[in-house]
């Protein structure tokens, strides 16, 4: 996408119900801004998330859980936020499929 206009809620005509759709918004060395579209997936249950970078994300439409290597565990509703500390591992255990999550993630 990386484009210096748009509409964050107008959707690919086609969504890939095996990945997530990340679209990169805005990125420079120091700050990574993009939009992430789920359809239902989440991370397998071997796998943990862990960024090298701060992650701030805010849910912006649908619902999703996001689970800590800790045990912790967030109910994400539409507006919800959450930071994720970079290195804390994470994953994914449910996003919504009717309506897609859309997320907003900024790194940093």
């Amino acid at each position: 996408m990386n484009s210096a206009s748009g509409n964050f809620f107008d959707l690919p005509q086609t969504l890939s119900k095996g990945f997530e759709t990340f679209q990169e918004i805005i990125s420079n060395e120091n700050l990574t801004v993009e939009r992430i579209i789920s359809t239902g997936q989440v991370t397998p249950n071997s796998q943990w998330l862990e960024q090298d970078k701060n992650e701030w994300v805010l849910l912006l439409q649908g619902e999703s859980e996001l689970v800590f290597v800790d045990g912790e565990r967030w109910e994400l509703k539409k507006g919800d936020y959450l930071l994720i500390p970079k290195n804390k591992k994470h994953k994914v255990s449910s996003t919504s499929i009717e309506p897609p999550c859309i997320w907003l993630a900024i790194y940093y």
